[in-house]
């Protein structure tokens, strides 16, 4: 049984920084494509990230670029989001998912994790 936990829960400052942990566990198999979902409140969910373990090719939409850092320690199994220059528009909860074969079907998720910015 595949299961991700994500960590980071809490707040920061707008303009601050914040980091997001994500550990993936029940399973050897080397995922093809790992990432990172957000969903504000009444608003739809997002893909805010992406990255293939195999390769450097990483994803990031296009209101986090040069903001936030996706990365993926094939050691410990752990996907990471470093965000930066934070704003209140990142405000939301955020998910981490597994894409085993890169299909484009997302087949496991975490729980989600709160991340609130203020001003």
């Amino acid at each position: 049984q595949v299961q991700l936990v994500e960590s980071g829960d809490g707040s920061a400052q707008a303009g601050g920084s914040h980091k997001l942990s994500c550990a993936v566990s029940g399973s050897d198999e080397r995922f093809c494509l790992l990432g990172w979902f957000r969903q504000a409140p009444g608003k739809e969910r997002e893909a805010v990230a992406s990255i293939m373990p195999g390769n450097p090719s990483t994803f990031y939409r296009d209101s986090v670029k040069g903001r936030f850092t996706i990365s993926y320690d094939s050691a410990n199994n752990t996907l990471y989001l470093q965000m930066s220059n934070l704003t209140i528009d990142d405000t939301a909860i955020y998910y981490c998912a597994v894409d085993r074969k890169c299909r484009g079907e997302y087949n496991y998720w975490g729980q989600g994790t709160q991340v609130t910015v203020s001003s």
